[in-house]
């Protein structure tokens, strides 16, 4: 992957649910000071409605510069000061471009769209995967219940069938134990001639 593409990423940050760059990491990309960046958004505010720009909380600056310093990103030493941090949206950041006016600004907006198209990119791609796995794990676990059943269906005809052979061997155990008992000779049947007397 693209370093430059990967170093921008770095600096892409979820806040309020959207993805957002910071004021001072766009600054630093543009190659302007920061309160040069934040002068120029000033002055143009119309172009910046609330999905293009956010006007962050001291706790949510503080959080995104903690999440920054954790991915070392942001210098442990960075301090916002007492000043408004701006989030910018990726139309806030398209927006950017066109107030700054310097062929950095543009070159460096090309590169940012590019990077915001591939982190969606990747998070279509991942949750399309993620919903076939979930798919999957669902199919498992329906083939491990039918089989959790047909094993208690199978358990529960073989008992039934032990009973039956148990049955049937006893039967056959009592016949085989069973003693004919002697037989009184039988009158034959028919005509009696002079000699059986």
């Amino acid at each position: 992957m693209n370093p430059q593409l990967t170093a921008i990423q770095n600096k892409i940050y979820e806040i309020r649910g959207q993805r957002v760059m910071l004021d001072f990491d766009l600054a630093a990309l543009y190659q302007v000071e920061t309160r040069t960046l934040k002068q120029a958004v000033r002055r143009n505010i119309e172009h910046f409605p609330e999905d293009f720009m956010l006007r962050l909380t001291p706790d949510e600056a503080n959080y995104l510069i903690a999440i920054g310093r954790s991915q070392n990103v942001i210098p442990p030493d960075y301090n916002i000061g007492s000043t408004e941090m701006f989030a910018f949206t990726e139309e806030g950041v398209a927006m950017l471009s066109g107030i700054l006016r310097s062929k950095v600004a543009v070159d460096i907006n090309i590169a940012i769209m590019r990077a915001f198209v591939a982190m969606r990119n990747y998070i279509m791609t991942t949750t399309t995967v993620t919903a076939e796995l979930a798919e999957i794990r669902a199919k498992l676990a329906l083939l491990e219940r039918n089989d959790e059943g047909n094993a208690e269906a199978v358990n529960d005809l073989s008992e039934d069938m032990r009973k039956e052979l148990d049955n049937i061997y006893e039967a056959i155990a009592a016949l085989s134990v069973k003693v004919p008992q002697a037989r009184k000779p039988r009158r034959a049947i028919g005509y009696k001639t002079g000699e059986e007397e």
